[in-house]
């Protein structure tokens, strides 16, 4: 063996050392266990799965991470929580992230771990809906109405359906909160929107609703905003950076476990929400059919773009959705970070 073939093999001894020094201190770097609160936005479900995989699979202990899942009794302001102390962090969407940023709002995003196919809902044999055209005055069920949320969101696709006429003062508004299906099923509404396609468009079939048709936001001039991310507020994401990175790279983990061991994943979803009683025959059926669609949901890349928030921001500037000014006062820097992301 040559001298260079030692130095060669010491080197990369050397390396291989530091990698592994790299990832335990990562994982673990001490035995203190650091407790987590975060919120989520909605009941436990599917779209969550990274979070329960990371608790269940022993992720979170790993990193040294004790983490709280929180549900919301009823709606919550995160920021005021994390202000409060109730919570570390929450899960929330880039739209609502958006939205709060421009109100200048303490936000702070920095990983997102579910991106979902959003739109709208309509049954096409009850509602004469063919194309997003078709939409123009029809009854819309939306969270938040009768504000200007689910009216931009129906008139830019009708728009981009090449409809230029529809007046967005004759939209019927409905508020079903996040009860799309129902809001549908029941005819309230002719479209309910801010829905997830892993999530309602599963249920309404398990519910019988064959007919239901579904407008992506992506094909239809929308910015595509369905997507979970974390959020914090700015303080807090200085004073708990490194259990963030934690919380990233064992959501992350977790996530490879989802996409090599889906029966695994479900397994473990199945143990956790057992834990709040028993479902009925349909329920179950819609959280069978809703994981299945769920399980490709959850991208390896917890970063989002500049390019992405700037795009979205102007959306909502230009629908009305918030005050211009307040939008060009919140640059993206304000309100994502990449930082624990990469």
């Amino acid at each position: 063996m040559t001298m260079t073939t030692c130095h060669m093999l010491l080197s990369l001894t050397i390396l291989l050392l530091a990698l592994s020094w790299a990832h335990s201190e990562e994982s673990c770097p001490s035995g203190e266990v650091q407790k987590i609160r975060l919120g989520l936005e909605w009941f436990v479900n599917p779209d969550h799965l990274p979070l329960i995989v990371a608790k269940q699979h022993g992720i979170f202990a790993e990193f040294g991470l004790d983490v709280d899942l929180v549900e919301p009794v009823s709606h919550w302001e995160a920021e005021e929580e994390i202000i409060a102390g109730r919570l570390d962090v929450a899960v929330t969407e880039p739209l609502h992230l958006a939205q709060d940023a421009a109100k200048r709002k303490p936000v702070l995003g920095f990983s997102r771990f579910l991106h979902t196919d959003g739109g709208v809902m309509y049954d096409k044999s009850r509602s004469g809906i063919t194309r997003p055209a078709d939409m123009c005055g029809k009854t819309i069920s939306y969270p938040g109405s009768p504000g200007p949320g689910g009216p931009a969101i129906v008139q830019t696709m009708v728009k981009a359906d090449g409809k230029m006429d529809c007046d967005i003062e004759e939209y019927g508004k409905y508020n079903g909160g996040f009860y799309h299906t129902d809001a549908i099923e029941s005819s309230k509404a002719d479209v309910a929107t801010l829905v997830f396609w892993n999530f309602e468009i599963p249920e309404a079939r398990a519910r019988g609703m064959e007919d239901v048709g579904f407008f992506s936001l992506k094909d239809w001039g929308v910015p595509d905003f369905c997507q979970l991310v974390l959020m914090t507020t700015p303080q807090r994401f200085q004073e708990q950076k490194g259990a963030f990175r934690k919380l990233v790279l064992a959501m992350r983990r977790a996530t490879g476990v989802i996409h090599q061991q889906p029966a695994l994943a479900r397994k473990y979803f199945r143990e956790y929400v057992s834990k709040g009683g028993d479902e009925d025959e349909t329920q179950q059926e819609v959280m069978e059919a809703t994981m299945t669609a769920t399980l490709p949901a959850f991208p390896n890349d917890n970063s989002m773009s500049s390019e992405y928030y700037d795009r979205l921001m102007a959306w909502l500037a230009e629908t009305d959705q918030v005050d211009k000014d307040e939008a060009i006062k919140a640059p993206v820097t304000a309100y994502w970070t990449n930082e624990v992301a990469w």
